[in-house]
């Protein structure tokens, strides 16, 4: 019979180094994969007047009179956050798990945070009002980015691609979440966006590209993306809808 060998604390040590080392490695070498394969620098543009027409008439190909008159947006982003966003009155329901939270983005200090349908006002409402924002700045870009192209403080560039096309480089210098971050729209010979290529503060890849495909004509009028696919990744957007 094998005699067991003695738990020392080196043999334990070791056996946790060879663990983490077994479960980081193959991460490690994906990251490495993709970070060479995908990783750009990015572009440098020219601003003015191209840049801004390009920009134009990417809206107009998204018909964006119909989305300024949409008063309400529904919809739930990786079936995980549900949204009612009255987008006239600038507020938005969230819900996730058992939390709802009433945002008002003109006043943030007049939001409320409810569990399990009854209103909080502590230490943990702060919390759930902050992820709420988080969740809405979030989920709302991959829902209406085309729309903002034009928000205050954003700068637009006209970026001259391989294929001779032109892209429309967006960077937003304040605003959301992670103010500084660009996109870079590529856009189809009708000007309607298939996706964009994103330099963020949260992805650790720069230039990594992002479809907007399946887009639905929503009851008023206004075209919406119900799906994103980024690398392996599939982003769904469920459940849409519009009202005036």
């Amino acid at each position: 019979m094998r005699k067991r060998k003695k738990l020392t604390p080196k043999r334990i040590l070791k056996i946790v180094t060879g663990i983490i080392i077994f479960l980081t490695l193959p991460t490690l070498l994906l990251f490495g994969f993709l970070y060479f394969k995908y990783n750009e620098e990015l572009p440098t543009g020219t601003k003015g007047k191209q840049a801004d027409e390009l920009a134009k008439n990417m809206l107009i190909a998204l018909d964006f009179e119909a989305y300024k008159n949409t008063d309400y947006i529904e919809w739930t982003f990786k079936n995980r956050h549900h949204f009612k966003w009255q987008k006239n009155e600038n507020k938005c329901d969230v819900f996730w798990k058992d939390y709802r939270v009433a945002l008002d983005l003109n006043n943030l200090s007049l939001s409320k945070a409810y569990i399990h349908g009854f209103v909080t006002d502590n230490e943990i409402a702060d919390e759930l009002k902050e992820k709420a924002l988080n969740y809405f700045n979030n989920d709302s870009f991959w829902v209406v980015a085309p729309y903002k192209v034009f928000d205050s403080g954003t700068e637009r560039r006209l970026v001259k691609l391989t294929n001779n096309k032109s892209g429309l480089l967006i960077t937003y210098k304040s605003g959301g979440s992670t103010p500084g971050d660009s996109y870079l729209w590529l856009l189809d010979d009708n000007f309607k966006p298939t996706a964009f290529k994103m330099w963020t503060s949260i992805l650790p890849i720069d230039g990594l590209e992002a479809s907007w495909r399946d887009w639905k004509t929503t009851e008023t009028g206004a075209l919406l993306p119900t799906f994103h696919q980024l690398l392996f990744l599939g982003l769904e957007i469920d459940h849409l809808k519009t009202s005036e």
